[in-house]
């Protein structure tokens, strides 16, 4: 599928956009969890609008996708980031004022064909498209609308919260003032409703086959403990076909006490992060079969692996953990990085 870059009107009126909410600061006055919702006119995506600056370090505005973005910005806010991926795997649209040499050249490119001009520290604006286990990329002309929109009516949230403090509050928990477009004719108009997210897509668990499950129960028990994690690896990889970088996911299985490398195998977040994930028990079954045995315990540090590889683990009367800290494979994983970087 082509994405189309945006037109050098489409980036006009983006940075012009930019610019009024760039001095209107509205970070002086909002916090990131003063968030609200803004639907696409051409889509009719919801999107959740994050003002980033009282800080002081990064000057942003994002707009979380969907549910899953809602849903993956509430859970950094509460648990902070443990990792760059756990951003990265956020769907989100950000608008953000950088030093200079943060831009790229087709950044600075756009500026100059537009004749602007900016100078100083955190001034430059650099627009990206997060898509979960990709590299933060350029803009497609939809997504430019989209953000271009998403800046306007933020600025008219933002404007109005700061004479009313108590505009974003809502009348019950759970509900989101959003900005709400009605297109007549050339005319686009917009009202304030309060809505209820609707719930996050879920991709159905993975079904293992019940012959792969079959057979690993005959392999024998061992007295040995794996630590597993599944994370991204520091450098993306660009294919030729498709410009957009991502990056290789490593699932890694430690033995808890000698450091011992049980197995590692890649995995690419293609066609979706959530299909790579369907993966993950056949994978990890794999694993136990290179190992020639079911080890007496299994510990996880996220979530997500943990309901992922439950059932298998139950299936093969394999006490499975989610613990904080993975020791030994942290430092095994530490080790394979400074060899690759």
């Amino acid at each position: 599928m082509i994405m189309l870059r945006p037109s050098l009107d489409e980036w006009r009126r983006l940075y012009q956009a930019a610019s009024a909410f760039k001095e209107a600061a509205p970070w002086e006055w909002m916090s990131e969890a003063d968030v609200f919702g803004i639907q696409d006119p051409e889509s009719g995506q919801l999107g959740y609008a994050s003002v980033m600056g009282m800080a002081g370090e990064h000057f942003a505005l994002a707009v979380y996708l969907g549910s899953e973005g809602l849903e993956g910005f509430w859970r950094i806010h509460r648990e902070g980031i443990r990792e760059l991926e756990s951003l990265l795997e956020v769907p989100q649209l950000q608008a953000s004022w950088e030093d200079r040499q943060e831009l790229r050249r087709e950044d600075l490119e756009v500026i100059k064909a537009l004749g602007l001009k900016f100078r100083g520290r955190k001034a430059w604006p650099m627009f990206r498209s997060y898509v979960p286990g990709f590299l933060p990329w350029f803009l497609t002309a939809e997504e430019a609308r989209f953000l271009t929109f998403a800046l306007e009516q933020a600025l008219d949230v933002a404007l109005r919260v700061r004479e009313s403090p108590d505009l974003l509050n809502p009348l019950r928990e759970g509900i989101y003032l959003v900005r709400v477009p009605t297109q007549q004719g050339e005319v686009l108009t917009w009202r304030d409703e309060w809505l209820t997210p609707p719930p996050p897509q879920t991709p159905p668990p993975p079904t293992i086959p019940k012959a792969d499950v079959a057979a690993a129960r005959h392999l024998p028990r061992r007295n040995i403990l794996l630590e597993v994690e599944l994370f991204a690896m520091p450098a993306p990889v660009r294919e030729k076909e498709d410009p957009r970088p991502y990056f290789l996911y490593n699932l890694m299985a430690v033995e808890a006490r000698s450091g011992y490398i049980v197995g590692t195998k890649l995995l690419t977040p293609k066609p979706s992060l959530d299909a790579m994930w369907a993966r993950v028990p056949e994978v990890f079954l794999q694993m136990l079969h290179h190992l020639n045995g079911l080890p007496a315990g299994v510990a996880v540090s996220r979530q997500r692996l943990y309901e992922f590889l439950k059932p298998t683990a139950t299936a093969l009367g394999i006490p499975l953990t989610k613990t904080r800290r993975l020791r030994a494979l942290e430092q095994a994983r530490k080790a394979l990085e400074a060899w690759i970087l």
